[in-house]
């Protein structure tokens, strides 16, 4: 498992209307036990899509990858991973939203 220490969101634009919903990018700069197999030493993030559709809403795309390098990791989020980042991109959406 990893902990988020922070965090950049970004509202995407669909020029076109062709794509339902909003869509955010948020890249999540993350920390790994040193005891988990994600863990390689360098500063490691997650970049998702977060799309809100409907009033629904689920993350797409993530992957990991290093920081300093962007080198895209072969690794999957596990589900419970998954649905904790998506509440944490719920959350702090919210919160961007609201100015808090």
């Amino acid at each position: 498992m990893f902990s988020i220490r922070e965090y950049t969101v970004e509202k995407l634009q669909d020029p076109f209307g062709m794509l339902p919903g909003e869509r955010y990018e948020f890249h999540l700069y993350i920390d790994v036990d040193e005891e988990d197999e994600l863990y390689t030493g360098s500063d490691l993030g997650l970049r998702t899509l977060y799309i809100i559709n409907d009033g629904k809403s689920s993350i797409s795309q993530p992957y990991f990858y290093e920081i300093s390098t962007n080198k895209v990791l072969d690794f999957e989020l596990e589900d419970d991973e998954a649905v904790e980042v998506q509440a944490f991109c719920s959350k702090h959406l919210e919160a961007e939203n609201t100015g808090e």
